[in-house]
C-alpha cells in the first residue's frame, strides 16, 4: 500500500487534560494524518499552544470543563470524514511504517473493528496490549513474563491507548458509552463490538510508543481521580453486562479490600497508598450510593495544594 493513501484514510484523536509535556512528540509523529483532532478537557498548561504549533491544521475542541475521556472521545469521533480513526493517548508515539501496518491489516481484515498495534515502553518492554474480556481476567492470573505474539491474532480486548477504528463498525453499535467518565470505556466498546459480530485484531508489525501514565500532569488530585474511577466504572461494567446482584457482590469485595488495605497503609504512615486505596473504597461506595461519576476531590488532605 502506498504510504500515503494509508493516511489519508486515518483521523487521529488525541483527546488532553494537562497535557503539555507529552502532545507535541505525539502530534509530529501522525502529523501526515488526513484529519487531526485534539479536545481538550480544559487543560490550564500550554497543551494547547503546541497542538497549535507543531499541527496548525489540527481540529481543536476546547472544553471548558473536562467531559472525560470517553465523552471526549465521542467528540471527536462526531467529526471523522475518512474511513478510520487513530484513538492515540497524548503520551503515544507512532513509529514510521505503524500507520501502513495498522491500514494493511484492516484490509486485511475487513470485520476488524478495532486494530492495536505492538506498544513499547519508553525502557524497550512490551506492554501487553490485548487480553480476554474483562470478566475472564482474574482466572487467567498474572501475565508478568508472557512473550508478545509475533503475527496477528484476534482478541478479546485490545487497549485503547492506541488503536485503529473502523468507523463503519462504530456507527452500527455506538461510540463510547458516555456514562463512563474515565477508564474501563475501552473495556466496554470492546465487548459491544464482539457481541456484534467484529473482530479485534492485533497486529505486532505496527509498532507504538507509550510513556505510560504521560497524559496528565501528576498530582494528588488526580491519583484521587483515577482511583476513584476505576473503581465506580468497574461496577458500572458489572452492573451493565451481569446485573445488580453481580455488582454489589463485586462492589463487597472491594470495599472489604480497598478499605482494609487503607487503613493498614495509613497505620504504616504509608499515605500515598492509603489516598490510592481510600480513593478506591469511595469511588465503590459512590457507585452503590447511585452518585454519578464525578471528578470531586476532598479538600483538606494534605497531598492535595489548594
Amino acid at each position: 500500500m502506498d504510504s500515503t493513501d494509508a493516511w489519508s484514510r486515518v483521523a487521529v484523536i488525541a483527546v488532553t487534560h494537562h497535557s503539555a509535556a507529552v502532545i507535541g512528540a505525539c502530534l509530529e509523529s501522525v502529523r501526515r494524518a488526513a484529519q487531526i483532532i485534539v479536545v481538550d478537557n480544559a487543560s490550564d498548561d500550554d497543551t494547547c499552544a503546541i497542538v497549535e504549533r507543531v499541527a496548525p491544521n489540527a481540529e481543536i475542541i476546547r472544553n471548558a470543563v473536562g467531559v472525560g475521556y470517553g465523552n471526549g472521545a465521542n467528540q471527536g469521533l462526531e467529526r471523522v470524514r475518512v474511513a478510520f480513526a487513530l484513538l492515540a493517548n497524548p503520551d503515544s508515539v507512532m513509529t514510521p511504517g505503524a500507520m501502513e501496518a495498522l491500514v494493511e491489516a484492516a484490509d486485511r481484515y475487513p470485520d476488524a473493528a478495532i486494530l492495536g498495534p505492538t506498544i513499547v515502553n519508553r525502557d524497550g518492554s512490551v506492554e501487553l496490549s490485548h487480553d480476554v474480556s474483562i470478566f475472564e481476567r482474574r482466572a487467567y492470573g498474572s501475565r508478568a513474563g508472557e512473550a508478545p505474539p509475533e503475527g496477528d491474532c484476534c482478541a478479546e480486548f485490545v487497549s485503547g491507548a492506541v488503536a485503529l477504528a473502523r468507523m463503519a463498525a462504530l456507527g452500527e453499535v455506538g461510540y463510547f458509552d458516555p456514562r463512563l467518565f474515565l477508564y474501563y470505556d475501552d473495556d466496554d466498546i470492546c465487548l459491544r463490538l464482539r457481541r456484534a459480530g467484529y473482530s479485534l485484531v492485533l497486529a505486532p508489525a505496527a509498532v507504538a510508543e507509550h510513556a505510560g501514565g504521560g497524559s496528565v500532569r501528576p498530582s494528588a488530585g488526580h491519583d484521587w481521580e483515577k482511583f476513584w474511577h476505576m473503581a465506580w466504572s468497574r461496577l458500572y461494567i458489572e452492573e451493565k453486562y451481569h446485573g445488580a446482584a453481580s455488582m454489589r457482590r463485586v462492589a463487597a469485595a472491594q470495599l472489604v479490600r480497598s478499605g482494609l488495605k487503607a487503613l493498614g497503609y495509613a497505620l504504616a504512615l504509608n499515605r500515598r497508598k492509603a489516598w490510592r486505596d481510600a480513593a478506591r473504597a469511595c469511588g465503590a461506595a459512590s457507585y452503590l450510593a447511585r452518585i454519578r461519576a464525578s471528578k470531586t476531590v476532598p479538600r483538606g488532605h494534605p497531598l492535595v495544594q489548594d
